[in-house]
């Protein structure tokens, strides 16, 4: 009796040495980057709100299952301890193809900085809409893709974007501007939303239908017009999937901005 007990407690043991550490989630193999393009306030002061949210989007990301993102900044030294990159294209580009080749079920690239008709702010460069597409299709093709633009104007990006394995999540119209990037401010609006929304949503579908209801209500509260209307647009392919990539749990909302709104756009 006490042998076959043995043997029993044997061949336990032996199925717990070789069962996987924990399941893999969907975003497990999922490469991720994080862009803060600037650090300048509509004022032409410094703010820390495009970093904040950088910082705390590539948190919640983590949270979600997400490897950890690449993190890129346009003041990167002031940042040591979260090994932060700068924010140039050919930095980024290269940034992401290395997540993308580590990493290669997926790819997400959220952006937040100030915006223009002709593309995203990056430093003293701007990133247009056409030179973004080729990065996120040179390091990820073939595979389901999820980019974010939080900025003025920045739904121009989603022409130049669109695939048909791609969601694209944009903070405004391409002829509106987004709001919240005062010297004052903990996050642009929609970085803000972003995070409050994350820990509430079931997966990238519900996530973006409640940051654009999410904006529009901090808009109407605060008075700013004209509505910028956040754009989402998802791939034929990817639009039945995404649900599969369904959020583990609702994760904790990241701390609501106690800064006073600003007037301008970003």
């Amino acid at each position: 009796m006490v042998r076959t007990a043995s043997v029993l407690i044997g061949l336990l043991l032996a199925c717990l040495a070789i069962a996987p550490a924990h399941a893999e989630g969907p975003f497990e193999r999922w490469a991720a980057v994080v862009v803060a393009g600037d650090y300048r306030a509509h004022s032409g002061g410094s703010t820390e709100a495009f970093d904040n949210a950088r910082r705390d989007v590539s948190r919640s990301l983590t949270a979600l299952g997400f490897p950890t993102p690449a993190q890129f900044s346009t003041r990167p030294r002031r940042y040591p301890s979260q090994g932060v990159a700068a924010s140039e294209p050919k930095v980024i580009q290269s940034g992401l193809a290395s997540a993308a080749e580590a990493s290669p079920a997926g790819c997400l690239v959220y952006i937040t900085s100030h915006g223009a008709p002709e593309g995203v702010v990056m430093g003293d460069k701007i990133l247009r809409p056409q030179r973004l597409a080729a990065m996120v299709d040179g390091a990820c093709p073939g595979r389901p893709s999820i980019v974010v633009v939080s900025a003025c104007f920045s739904g121009v990006f989603v022409p130049a974007l669109e695939r048909d394995d791609r969601m694209i999540l944009t903070a405004a119209r391409p002829d509106r501007t987004s709001f919240g990037c005062g010297e004052s401010d903990r996050y642009p609006y929609f970085d803000d939303c972003f995070l409050s929304e994350i820990g509430q949503a079931r997966d990238f579908i519900a996530l973006g239908r409640s940051v654009q209801a999410c904006v529009a209500r901090k808009e109407l509260d605060t008075g700013m017009t004209p509505p910028s209307e956040p754009q989402m647009w998802i791939g034929p392919e990817l639009r039945p999937l995404l649900p599969l990539y369904a959020f583990a749990k609702a994760r904790k909302p990241a701390p609501a901005s106690g800064a006073q709104p600003s007037p301008a756009g970003n």
